[in-house]
Parts: C-alpha cells; structure tokens; sequence
C-alpha cells in the first residue's frame, strides 16, 4: 500500500501496542524500543515477537529492562515521512513521566527543526498514558490527519484526548512485581493463594493502584462496571490483554454497554514486562 501524500502523519512508540495491520492501514509509524535480557538487546516488533517475549519471560527469574529509542531513531522516521510527500508529522508519545522516550523524539524534532536543509514541522505530544490509551489516541490522530486536519488541528487534538484518556487493568498476577523489587515475595505468595486480582489506573501519565478483586471473574465484571459507570459518555474503547485466554469473553462482556467497533491489541514486551502476563484492561476517551 502506498503511503498517503500532503497529510499530516503521526508517528508513536511500540509501548501504544496497536495491531500492525491497523497502524499500516492509518499510516502510523511506529518507532521501536528496545527490551533486554541480560547483555542480550532486542527491538521490540522487529526482532522480537510478542509470544517470544512471554516464552523467555517464562524461563527468566529476573525482568527484562526496556530502553528508549534513540533520537536518531526518530530523526529517520521523520525524514522518511517528508520524503513520503507528509505535511507535517505529530508525534504522540508514551507518557513522559514513565520514560526518556519523549525526550527522544523531541531531540530528534529540534534536529530537524535547526537543519535549514529541510522545511518541515514535527510536533510531540505527550500521551500521558500507556498501551492502548496511547494507541487510541495515535488512532483518532491519524483519522483526523487523513481527513485533512492541518497540524494544528491534529496537535491540539491530541493535546485534548491526552487530558480525556482513562486506562484501567487488572492484574493476573504479582509475579512481574515481585520480580521488579514493587512488591515481595511474601505480598506476592498471600495475593496468590488468595486470588487477589489488583486493578491498576493510569492517570496523569503515572500508574496509580485502583483497587483490587478476589477473583478474575469479578475482576473482569469491575472492569466492565467502570465502563458502565460513564453512562455511554466515552468514544474510541480498547480492549488490551497479555496473552489472555478469555480476552474474547472480555469483549463479548463489554458489547453490550458500546455501540462502537472496539479495538483489541495485545500487550507488548514494553509494558508486558510491568504488568505480566495475563494482564487485561479498557482504554477508551471520556467525554
């Protein structure tokens, strides 16, 4: 598929865990982190899939660490996108409270903005969310783009949904925690044999604990009653989940309560390596 011309594009980070076939349907680029095992360094989509990651995750007693792409990195992404015909780039960032990812890609921005060879605008936008909260936004974005918003348009849109972005998840287990020093090992055994499901919000673009259930069940019925609880008053609702068996049950709870097509995409080494596996939640925009 050819890339669209004399459109302001939007350029995210693998941390937005959008399904491929969507973000190449929108022409969103997307601009890998990277994930370490050890002295091992893999980038995330390129060189390492999603149920590759779960499997080493499986195996290692320790967490892998993530790490922000380089500048330049982003700086090939924008020159790319100038070279496609773009009229501008917005970049829409992993919340910058979490990560350097967004210093990145601003460094990048003011290279390209000093360099008197080439005329072109990029802005960055910080999500002040995660997974598919980023995603959503980096979605309504690119529609907004293709449907000829000039880049001020798109800026101050994403600046807008940033504001009205709300994550909420529930955690399968304590394990990732445990392993990350968050918690220990005697917290993470009794949340174990007790069952106890944390649920977790992002909000103002840091992770804040939200509550917690004594089973999945109900902490997917707690999931479902937030949703609820906005009385229909939200747009662009995501499913995400870390390699979860009944994300499809999930979806078929929420139908009900969303007129509107919802989005699935799995969660990715980025944030997988925080919440574990089994990790499922809702993204969606408040009105």
């Amino acid at each position: 598929m050819s890339a669209p011309t004399n459109i302001v594009r939007i350029v995210t980070d693998s941390s937005c865990d959008l399904p491929q076939e969507i973000a190449d349907e929108l022409g969103i680029a997307i601009v890998p982190l990277s994930i370490r095992f050890g002295d091992e360094e893999l980038i995330d989509r390129e060189e390492l899939t999603v149920a590759e990651f779960w499997s080493r995750c499986a195996g290692s007693d320790t967490l892998p660490e993530t790490a922000a792409p380089a500048p330049g990195q982003f700086e090939t992404v924008y020159r790319r996108l100038k070279d496609e015909g773009a009229a501008g780039v917005v970049v829409v960032s992993l919340s910058g409270a979490l990560s350097a990812t967004m210093q990145s890609a601003e460094l990048a921005a003011r290279s390209i903005t000093n360099d008197d060879s080439i005329d072109f605008d990029v802005r960055v936008v910080d999500s002040r969310t995660v997974t598919l909260g980023l995603g959503t936004i980096a979605l309504a974005c690119a529609r907004a783009g293709r449907d000829g918003g000039s880049i001020d348009d798109v800026e101050a849109l994403a600046t807008d949904l940033a504001q009205r972005t709300r994550v909420f998840s529930a955690l399968d287990t304590l394990e990732n925690l445990k392993k990350g020093g968050r918690v220990g090992n005697a917290k993470a055994l009794l949340a174990t044999v007790l069952s106890i499901k944390p649920i977790i919000e992002v909000a103002d673009g840091i992770v804040e604990e939200a509550g917690k259930q004594r089973t999945r069940s109900k902490a997917l019925q707690y999931l479902v009653d937030k949703v609820k609880s906005f009385d229909g008053k939200i747009e662009n609702l995501a499913v995400l989940h870390a390699d979860c068996s009944d994300v499809d049950l999930f979806v078929d709870m929420l139908t009900p309560h969303y007129d509107g097509d919802i989005v699935v995409g799995e969660i990715g080494p980025v944030i997988g390596t925080h919440g574990g596996r089994g990790t499922i939640g809702v993204a969606f925009h408040q009105l």
